[in-house]
């Protein structure tokens, strides 16, 4: 199939607001059409221009014509224009209407040498006013000096050429504004969403009469019992579903051999496999998630997330047309892809080299994520559990209350990350109370289960300094 209806299939695919403004591949297409048949009226068929220009670069046999593309864009425009130096005619006479017809009616590339060609560039500009001859662009010829030779210098602007690329740089500057529009009522749609999962996902603090996650340094932190079965909030779902969503790794992989973005039919497959996981773990009704805000919330967050892709493949087929236009732009008419200065088009363009739907992604990953804090960064280093009761060491590195003490007492004096020598004297005033009442607030129930894991080894540690077996069973004789 033709890229041109691939590209046409799948805008139509895309929501209007972005397919409204894609590259019009077609229109380009139509004005490269033009190009060749400007160029042709001048006797600069893609055979010749290509000879031209491969003698100018040394390429080919040598000649009396040397000819330099070029692109003019000190107006602000891409002005692309021909540069050729020439002999001097010695009054040629113009070719005939009568073979001009004869080879628009056949089809045919005129069959004419490098030096005729230019002997009808001169008589189109000495004889512009003749009846015989096509108008032709204003074109200032100069005498100059080329060696031992002296050549005339014709400027030839190329006026269908100029249409083609104001047309493309026009499209591309809209898409680039229009990209910077979406990026915008995005993040709005975002903080919007961000709010609603704050709102259903609220910790035990702001339903808690007994507790206050500001609360006195020194209260009684181990003798607290947090109840959160009777908290009206999805915390607990919304942790699992951000963490599957992390797990999935849906537009970018972290993984040290594949790290990068994915592709589009990557990140679809992952897409459908973390809605699929969603699903089968009840995430996705009122199983698990209590508050209809929150199955709201959801449903826009899954949206936010195929609204990336689309942008996704509306970027990567936008790029693509570019690239296959500027493509067909050479091969039809045998102009380089860089003129003389080895200077591309889109070089004169402001350069963007950054990827929206990353930076989607990235404003996905610390705009709304982060709002409710995940386990694996208050975990005790030793235990691999959540760090409860903390104890930060004068070095700055955190445990929990129990791999401490047994550190104590095996007489380790120095701390397991940096092996600085101040495990043996931390002491109650190294308890973290801050950190304990925010781990309190957020992770209730796995701070009551720690909690109680800790309150049990102890009782177990004291049996077995008093001789009794903390496994053995009571007989009552």
């Amino acid at each position: 199939m033709h890229f041109s209806k691939t590209y046409s299939q799948l805008l139509q695919e895309l929501p209007p607001e972005l397919s409204e403004n894609a590259v019009d591949y077609r229109q380009l297409k139509k004005v490269i059409n033009q190009l060749v048949a400007e160029l042709e009226s001048l006797g600069l068929g893609p055979t010749v221009l290509q000879d031209l220009l491969q003698s100018s670069d040394g390429k080919s046999r040598e000649t009396s014509t040397r000819v330099e593309y070029e692109f003019n864009s000190a107006s602000g425009r891409i002005e692309p224009r021909l540069r050729l130096w020439v002999d001097p005619p010695n009054a040629p006479s113009p070719p005939s209407r009568s073979r001009v017809e004869e080879v628009d009616q056949d089809d045919e590339e005129p069959e004419l040498s490098p030096e005729s060609q230019v002997s009808l560039l001169w008589a189109l500009q000495r004889h512009v006013d003749s009846p015989d001859v096509p108008a032709a662009p204003i074109i200032e010829p100069s005498t100059v000096d080329d060696g031992n030779t002296n050549k005339v210098e014709i400027v030839i602007p190329l006026v269908s050429d100029s249409a083609f690329f104001e047309l493309l740089v026009t499209a591309l500057q809209g898409l680039s504004a229009h990209l910077l529009a979406i990026h915008a009522q995005f993040v709005e749609t975002l903080a919007e969403l961000t709010r609603s999962v704050s709102d259903s996902a609220r910790p035990v603090s702001s339903t808690s009469h007994s507790f206050k996650a500001h609360s006195p340094w020194n209260s009684d932190a181990g003798g607290v019992r947090v109840d959160a079965s009777s908290r009206k909030s999805d915390l607990y779902s919304w942790r699992e579903i951000f963490q599957l969503y992390v797990e999935a790794e849906v537009f970018e992989s972290v993984n040290e051999q594949t790290r990068g973005e994915r592709t589009i039919e990557e990140t679809e497959t992952r897409l459908k496999l973390f809605a699929e996981r969603v699903t089968a773990k009840g995430l996705g009704d009122g199983r698990q998630l209590k508050l209809p805000q929150s199955r709201k919330a959801l449903e826009s967050f899954l949206q936010l997330n195929v609204f990336i892709l689309n942008v996704k493949k509306f970027e990567l087929a936008n790029a693509e047309a570019t690239r296959k236009i500027l493509k067909k732009h050479t091969k039809r008419t045998a102009l380089p892809s860089t003129d003389a200065s080895n200077t591309t088009p889109l070089d004169l363009l402001p350069a963007n080299n950054t990827s929206l739907p990353r930076i989607l992604v990235q404003e996905l990953g610390t705009t709304l994520l982060p709002i409710i804090p995940s386990l694996d960064d208050y975990e005790c280093l030793i235990c691999t559990s959540i760090a409860f009761k903390p104890i930060r060491l004068s070095c700055g590195h955190l445990f929990c209350v129990r791999c401490l003490v047994k550190m104590q007492k095996r007489g380790s004096a120095h701390c397991p990350m940096c092996r600085a020598p101040c495990v043996l004297i931390a002491d109650r005033s190294n308890v973290d109370w801050a950190l304990l009442n925010f781990m309190r607030d957020w992770f209730p129930e796995e701070s009551s289960v720690k909690l109680r894991q800790n309150e049990k080894e102890a009782a177990e540690e004291q049996l077995q300094e008093l001789g009794v077996d903390p496994n053995a069973r009571c007989i009552v004789m």
